[in-house]
């Protein structure tokens, strides 16, 4: 199971960069690829660190309660680590 997980992940990793980000630098501007760039970057700072499978998945629920999770995992993130 676990070498399946990793096949699967290498992958999807490949797959990103050998064809979708190719792809993208191809098709835009730097200065959109800049911009989606800031945008993932913006993302992770927000999204849950683990998994949350109660939460809703379709807007607006979604977008209001993600970045809340994201909050308090970060905050227990913290406080495990200054802990240990």
């Amino acid at each position: 199971m676990i070498a399946k997980l990793k096949f699967e992940v290498a992958s999807h990793v490949r797959e990103e960069e050998h064809e979708l980000f190719p792809k993208l630098a191809a098709t835009l501007p730097p200065e959109k690829l800049d911009e989606l760039g800031r945008l993932v970057r913006r993302a992770r700072e927000t999204a849950p660190t683990r998994p949350h499978p109660m939460l809703p998945s379709t807007p607006p629920a979604h977008r209001l309660l993600v970045p809340g999770a994201g909050l308090v995992d970060r905050v227990r993130d913290l406080l495990r680590t200054t802990t240990h």
